[in-house]
């Protein structure tokens, strides 16, 4: 394979994984009101790599290569503004941006910024879809095109949006370079939901033709893994979302055909679940009950429900999600919970007494709750099935999900004749 032909497939591989931490650590040094900084020095380094590497080959150690660019670059940036004080005094903080001799980017200093920068990302003076858009551009390496496609948004309205993200991001007092235990317990919830709202885009994705978006689902399992992995931030909470995550990972694979039309849960191969990631969960939701009591947050108990989800088949799963879901709708109802606590009801006590109480849901402008009609419908009275499923197509967005219920109604029209 020629040199060029490598560097094609690596630096894509390089910035996916190094981007991040470069900046991170530079978002650091430099502070929150001079971040584009430290992302156009990591944005020059790669182009230099693209240049270089073109020319001369690439590195036996690429990574440590971009690394040592970078903080080769910062040093220079430094010099030339402390060379120049005096003409640009104005415009940056002295105090603020002080030169070094040295930039650390050991494993631990990686780590530690990357850490500050998850809860500098999660600014409550934005609202939570800034604050993903934010997580997935400063955290993840998103570019502004690939968070539009993801969100179903044009590329100038999330421009717009990150552009008032950044600004708040600069205002704020929020200490990067000194992450106190203080400032953890204060965004500490504000970063799980954050984290919790970014995978579900990935896993239910509403707002795209691909309901399942695996590279988000991964990202915000990367950025939990810097949670878990700091003492300071491995509590069982998060453990329980991280528990939940992997659980609900190890099902992405079955959850889709070929042609990336969703498969109903009881119809997944179950031999695509992942074993490793469902070990994985295991670990995590055993850490999680480590002095937790369970109920005192959603994450436990939707970490609880997923692992039922992945067990083997057993007489009392269904009431175990139940009993469950009976605890969760208590703590933070939602008309999806309650959607999926009465499809839970239809496995315990039968789809005939799951319509009485679907039907005093009353969620008639709801995609999902006329799927879940239908579904119940589907062995009692086929017309009635067939105008829940018509229906829940004109309520949903996404197409793949149309041709999903479009199938089924099909199906039944067959059984009709």
């Amino acid at each position: 394979m020629s040199d060029k032909v490598t560097q094609q497939q690596l630096l894509p591989h390089l910035f996916r994984e190094e981007y991040t931490k470069m900046t991170a650590v530079l978002y650091r040094h430099f502070g929150l009101k001079h971040i584009e900084i430290a992302e156009d020095i990591v944005s020059e380094t790669f182009l230099k790599a693209t240049e270089t590497w073109s020319i001369q080959g690439i590195p036996k150690n690429p990574a440590a290569w971009l690394y040592i660019v970078a903080k080769n670059k910062a040093k220079d940036y430094l010099k030339r503004h402390t060379l120049f004080e005096t003409q640009v005094k104005d415009a940056i903080n002295t105090d603020e941006l002080q030169f070094e001799s040295d930039f650390d980017f050991t494993q631990q200093a990686i780590d530690d910024s990357q850490l500050a920068m998850i809860f500098a990302v999660c600014n409550p003076s934005n609202s939570i879809a800034s604050q993903i858009c934010l997580a997935l551009q400063i955290l993840c390496g998103f570019s502004v095109e690939a968070i539009a496609s993801a969100f179903l948004t044009k590329a100038e309205t999330i421009k717009k949006r990150l552009l008032r993200a950044r600004k708040n991001l600069r205002q704020d007092n929020f200490q990067i370079k000194f992450l106190s235990e203080e400032a953890i317990q204060s965004r500490l919830d504000v970063v799980l939901k954050t984290l919790y709202l970014l995978f579900n885009e990935g896993y239910f994705s509403t707002s795209n033709d691909h309901l399942i978006r695996q590279d988000l689902c991964s990202e915000a399992i990367r950025l939990m893994l810097v949670l878990i992995e700091s003492p300071s931030t491995n509590t069982p909470t998060v453990n329980a979302l991280m528990a939940l995550m992997c659980f609900q990972s190890s099902r992405l694979e079955a959850r889709a055909n070929n042609n990336g039309e969703i498969i109903l849960y009881e119809q997944q191969d179950k031999n695509q679940w992942s074993q490793e990631l469902i070990e994985k969960g295991n670990h995590y939701l055993i850490h999680a009950f480590s002095g937790a009591v369970y109920w005192q947050t959603k994450y436990h108990l939707e970490a609880a429900i997923a692992y039922w989800h992945t067990t083997p088949t057993n007489n009392d799963k269904w009431e175990h999600i139940l009993q469950l879901y009976n605890q969760l709708i208590l703590i933070e109802y939602s008309p999806i919970t309650a959607l999926n606590r009465t499809f839970a009801f239809a496995k315990v006590y039968g789809n005939e007494q799951a319509l009485k109480e679907a039907e005093k849901l009353q969620l008639n402008h709801i995609s999902h709750y006329h799927a879940l009609l239908g579904y119940l419908y589907a062995d009692t009275d086929l017309k009635k099935s067939i105008a829940h499923y018509s229906r829940a197509i004109s309520l949903t967005k996404s197409a793949l999900e149309k041709k999903t219920l479009g199938k089924e109604i099909e199906r039944l029209n067959k059984k009709q004749h």
